[in-house]
């Protein structure tokens, strides 16, 4: 008896497109998912019904958000009853959070307390680094005057001539009884092999892997990274923004030219915080979720400046896009103007509703973005809600010495955000993101010098620039944009 080739293709064929069926369906209803991210897998999965399935699975699927930090009834509580205490602080004008921008941004400070329970601290110190060399001197000198312990966490750590000179500092302060702790992204930090860390490992430093591969190389939460960049020294001294790791942000490769970046050091009490959010993502990293006997320092200070500040985080592990919701939050409380710097410019519709709202409401709004991109697709995205926005009387910068990563957004020259937040749907809602807004006008004024010196190395991009581009260039536009939100 022979096969029948064509009926067993044409099962073959029914079997798949039915299969294809039941996973378009999930998407729809099995996953709360935004509207613009669930249309663009349902074309992936249509127009590619094997490969489009096999992206999915990568990229596609959602993680569990129940208590995903494994956070006892007890740690929650206790949590909560700080948040309680800070705002009836706020309704009540207590002590030290009776300040001045407090009073006037209270509603960014609830929404904040409440969402993503980011208190507030008052007493901090902190210093803006917006170039390679200048950032990295002075992360590797902290961590040379290190005493008692080092936490590091960095999306990307390059197996080149910065990433080693980094281990060699941390191996020397190991040797030295500090306790030294580094967290990296298994995606973002792929070139890493477990031989670089012999070394440290036997000097009693600890290293461990935010979400490793699975089955060898196979790593079904690809899509997932976690994207913070978080020191926190001798819990005196803190480091939070753009700056990965590696030569490219010191300005030494030519894809790139000048790395133009925005990091913080800060002081104070906002190092608690960021040590807090160190912890959660150290502890789900190891194989025991809380252990006892790695205790973490939260050392004193001395600080008495008043320069207040919430840190920010947000993840797919949220069923509330935090960071997102703070920034339109801040956009919609300006009176005056709002100065933004990111290297990608991909928001979503409430996004781009907030920012034309402001903008009919006499705000002006500059945005810089980078004039060399790193990845077409996305360039091409951005030009295409930038022009929209173009329409709208906002001003729009392309940055032309080297290559923009700063993620910073300012309103009204008084309360800030520096953080490692892109404006696009993976810092959103698949990337794991920590950002620190400032109530410090010092702070916010420093950031928009900087934003002015940089228009002198920028063109400025026009409606008529938009308007003259050529039909090839639209076109790539209008697929990169509905890509977006899944790019």
């Amino acid at each position: 008896m022979s096969l029948d080739w064509s009926m067993i293709f044409s099962w073959g064929l029914y079997i798949v497109l039915g299969l294809n069926m039941l996973f378009a369906l999930a998407v729809i209803f099995a996953e709360r998912r935004d509207v613009g991210a669930t249309w663009a897998w349902l074309l992936v999965l249509f127009f590619l019904p094997v490969l489009g399935f096999i992206v999915y699975l990568f990229l596609g699927r959602q993680l569990k958000k129940d208590n995903f930090y494994n956070l006892s009834v007890e740690e929650r509580s206790f949590h909560s009853l700080q948040v309680e205490a800070q705002l009836e602080q706020i309704h009540t004008r207590q002590t030290q959070l009776a300040q001045p921008l407090f009073e006037k941004y209270d509603q960014l400070l609830q929404m904040n307390l409440r969402s993503s329970k980011s208190l507030i601290s008052v007493h901090n110190r902190s210093l803006i680094l917006h170039d390679g060399e200048q950032k990295f001197k002075a992360l590797m000198d902290d961590i040379r005057s290190a005493e008692t312990e080092i936490n590091i966490q960095y999306y990307i750590i390059q197996r080149d001539a910065l990433g080693q000179a980094l281990l060699k500092e941390l191996i020397e302060r190991a040797k030295a009884g500090v306790k030294v702790r580094l967290l990296y992204d298994a995606v973002g930090s792929r070139s890493l092999r477990n031989s670089d860390f012999k070394e440290l490992i036997a000097n009693d430093g600890e290293v461990r892997v935010f979400f490793p591969p699975t089955l060898g190389i196979i790593n079904f939460k690809l899509n997932n990274r976690n994207h913070r960049k978080v020191v926190i020294i001798d819990g005196k001294i803190g480091y939070v923004g753009g700056f990965n790791v590696g030569t490219e942000y010191l300005g030494l490769v030519e894809k790139f030219g000048y790395w133009r970046d925005t990091h913080l050091r800060v002081e104070g009490d906002v190092v608690y915080n960021l040590q807090h959010r160190f912890i959660l993502d150290w502890n789900y990293s190891g194989h025991r979720k809380h252990d006892p006997e790695n205790a973490f320092c939260f050392a004193r200070h001395d600080i008495k400046e008043n320069s207040p500040m919430q840190i920010v985080t947000s993840g797919p592990n949220s069923d509330t896009e935090h960071l997102k919701n703070m920034m339109i939050k801040m956009i919609m409380s300006a009176k005056r103007r709002v100065v933004i710097q990111t290297p990608y410019f991909i928001p979503d519709t409430s996004f781009m509703d907030a920012c034309k709202m402001a903008l009919h409401s006499g705000v002006q709004m500059d945005i810089m973005i980078p004039g060399k991109p790193d990845h077409p697709f996305v360039m091409w995205a951005s030009l295409s809600f930038l022009g929209e926005l173009l329409d709208y009387g906002a001003n729009v910068y392309l940055y032309d010495e080297g290559f923009l990563h700063a993620k910073t957004l300012v309103v009204d020259d008084e309360i800030a955000t520096v953080g490692t937040t892109n404006l696009d749907a993976r810092s959103f809602r698949l990337n794991f993101e920590v950002n620190a807004l400032i109530y410090d006008e010092r702070v916010a004024l420093e950031l928009v010098s900087l934003f002015e010196t940089d228009t002198a190395v920028s063109r400025t991009y026009t409606v008529e620039d938009y308007e003259s581009r050529k039909w090839t260039v639209r076109a790539r536009e209008g697929l990169s944009r509905l890509l977006s939100p899944i790019l």
